[in-house]
């Protein structure tokens, strides 16, 4: 089992979001939790072609967009309309101005990774790469965001 203190969440979340095709892939050490991007031509050091098979590398397969766009909408819907910069949703309600609404995605910035890491550690413990204590603990320290 991997230390979930020493992997790069974010960058297992940026894995699991990319959505731009199969010429390239990340993969995970199960032994040190290195993520390392691979190209069918130029394999992970951009020489050596390496075979995906190897038995110390797993796959991170992009989850498909469809769970991404429902977290999307699902931390929308945290977001009231003022904080949203979306503007009044009854008449008589006045719009942010745009500087304040660029302010309010920047707060929300923080707690909008905080669900995608959550996500990561959930694919870490689908895979066997971390246990259930591990990711019950790290649920527990860091507990869904508060959403201005």
């Amino acid at each position: 089992m991997l230390d979930l203190n020493s992997l790069d969440l974010e960058e297992i979340a940026n894995a699991l979001a990319d959505q731009t095709g199969y010429e390239h892939r990340h993969l995970i050490n199960r032994e040190t939790g290195e993520v390392v991007f691979w190209t069918s031509d130029t394999g992970i050091d951009g020489r050596t072609p390496v075979d995906l098979d190897e038995p110390d590398l797993i796959c991170i397969d992009p989850l498909p967009s469809h769970v991404w766009h429902q977290e999307t909408t699902d931390f929308a819907g945290r977001v009231g309309d003022e904080q949203a910069g979306r503007g009044p949703s009854h008449p008589g309600r006045r719009r942010l101005p745009p500087v304040q609404r660029r302010a309010a995605r920047g707060v929300r910035a923080p707690a909008r990774y905080a669900f995608r890491d959550t996500r990561a550690v959930e694919w870490l413990v689908d895979n066997s790469l971390i246990d259930n204590d591990a990711a019950t603990r790290y649920r527990g320290e860091h507990p869904e965001p508060d959403v201005p």
